[in-house]
């Protein structure tokens, strides 16, 4: 059965000897982050709930709860993330019907399928305490994780917003950096969807306007004006138009919500829907206070609130997924109307730096389970691997099976028109009998296969604002390596060698003796 809520999962963590209580004080304020840190760089990490907070007296603090692959197959419900790539599979495989039976033989998929929608219920444990007056973010461990961090920031936030055009609703996971207690940043990079609904808005405001605002030399401005500079950094509150956008923020959801908001989803699923579907029963809902937003009924804290869309600030530096700190920028400001929390919340939250780090297995995971839907635009694609070390978007390594000229060529292209695959800094297409999970494979068979001048390409277009090697924020040049076996088609004119392989005569006739043969050696 699905969790229902952070507590049963957390449940679940000790009954598998996959969490440890920590009774030992601890400061939010950077120890709790080094603390962690060093458990995510050790052997089996387990997750920690930290039951002493300094300053925070009666607030548990969960952190690494998905910090190693074992607890990611937890987290879904499987022994296996490929499970869950298979259901995905068995739905895309569903072809239309064409006649009266094939409809009637849709009915079960159907079905099943609605379970997985959403549901609006009349309150939830998130209700059990409702401030609309006396509320602070102060009362929360929330941490700072980094010495050179611009202060402490809200890390593992599920970030709910609305569309203005369709009324679909977007989770997604940005970082939040605590102003004060009533206020803090919200880190909608420009790529994101929650940027895009806070454009849109924009967009509305300066369309509502009777007279459209002037820059400093007098000239008019229009929305897209205003688009532009807020993607570059430099913009004054004036420049922007008046008007709010309504947000609110989960703390401390069911493993399957918190997951979905950092997932690639296609741009018209809503996360509900897909936390639904990996926990197999759907999200339970909840009308906010003060702002027309819906909410998990059983998360632990809800923050309600609004956008100003006349308003941007300071944000960063913070500590990064890259290892490196993020650079201060502006960007909107979230005023808090409303706190409503479960009794004796329990805190999660998460820290982000050099790998291994517990942002490494979500990642990994959705490599996993988003592999089908990846096959579906590039249909040669056998297996790809975002190594660990490569951020997720600094690197993608990928197999195909090759069948024409140039193909491998094209699959690069084809990722970097996939979504936030776009980002991907560098891409090495290898042919589909190298295991790309094997770094050392890989390594050999691409530095033998190329010929750097005519395998390595490189191109312009949009990069991750974390890029900070970039010539500029959110643009830069991307490289792809063709590490495929190069055809007399391609231009290749000499005999591509055979690769060395022990005949299967032999193998079998050492694999004959291999048991006294290991018992001799030494060898387990």
């Amino acid at each position: 059965m699905a969790y229902n809520d952070l507590r049963e999962w957390i449940a679940a963590l000790e009954r598998s000897g996959e969490l440890r209580r920590i009774r030992t004080e601890a400061d939010p304020v950077l120890e709790i982050a080094e603390i962690t840190d060093r458990v995510s760089k050790g052997n089996n990490p387990p997750a920690l709930l930290f039951e002493n907070v300094s300053g925070h007296t009666g607030h548990q603090l969960l952190i690494n709860q998905f910090g190693s692959r074992r607890r990611m197959e937890m987290a879904l419900e499987v022994d296996s993330l490929d499970e869950v790539a298979d259901r995905i599979r068995a739905f895309m495989d569903v072809k239309s019907p064409q006649g009266f039976l094939d409809k009637v033989k849709m009915l079960p998929m159907l079905a099943e399928m609605g379970k997985f929608f959403p549901k609006t219920v009349a309150s939830g444990p998130c209700k059990e305490v409702i401030r609309k007056d006396d509320f602070s973010l102060d009362w929360f461990p929330v941490l700072q994780c980094w010495p050179q961090d611009a202060g402490r920031f809200v890390t593992l936030p599920c970030v709910i917003t609305r569309d203005p055009k369709t009324g679909k609703r977007n989770v997604g996971m940005y970082r939040m950096q605590v102003y004060d207690g009533r206020t803090t940043g919200m880190h909608w990079q420009r790529q994101k969807i929650g940027a895009e609904h806070y454009r849109e808005m924009l967009r509305r405001a300066a369309q509502d306007q009777e007279n459209p605002r002037q820059d400093r030399a007098g000239h008019p401005r229009n929305s897209v004006d205003i688009m532009a500079r807020t993607s570059g950094g430099s913009v004054l509150a004036d420049d922007l138009p008046g008007g709010k956008m309504e947000v609110a923020v989960a703390i401390g959801t069911d493993p399957a919500i918190t997951f979905s908001a950092i997932v690639p989803a296609p741009p018209d699923v809503e996360e509900y829907l897909i936390a639904g579907f990996l926990r197999q029963k759907p999200v339970e809902l909840v009308k906010c206070e003060t702002v027309d937003l819906e909410v998990p009924a059983s998360a632990e804290i809800i923050l309600e609130g609004h956008v100003h869309l006349d308003e941007l600030r300071t944000e960063g530096p913070f500590g990064d997924h890259t290892g490196f700190y993020s650079l201060e920028d502006l960007y909107p400001v979230f005023h808090l109307s409303c706190i409503t929390h479960r009794k004796n919340p329990i805190y999660a939250t998460t820290i982000v730096g050099k790998p291994p780090q517990e942002d490494a297995y979500m990642g990994k995971a959705v490599e996993r389970i988003f592999l089908p839907l990846m096959k579906l635009t590039i249909p040669e694609l056998v297996d790809i691997n975002l190594p660990i070390e490569g951020v997720f978007h600094n690197l993608m390594i990928v197999s195909i099976r090759k069948s024409y000229p140039g193909q491998a060529r094209k699959v690069m292209n084809a990722v970097w028109s996939l979504g936030q695959a776009m980002f991907t800094k560098c891409v090495i297409v290898v042919d589909e009998d190298v295991n790309v999970q094997d770094l050392g494979e890989v390594t050999l068979k691409v530095l033998n296969h190329i010929d750097p001048e005519r395998d390595i390409q490189f191109t312009l277009g949009p990069v991750d604002s974390l890029d900070h090697a970039a010539r500029l924020p959110n643009y830069g040049s991307k490289m792809g390596i063709d590490a495929t076996r190069k055809w007399a088609s391609e231009g290749f004119s000499r005999p591509w060698p055979d690769e060395i392989l022990m005949d299967a005569k032999t193998k079998a006739l050492v694999d004959s003796k291999w048991k006294q043969l290991a018992k001799e050696l030494g060898i387990d």
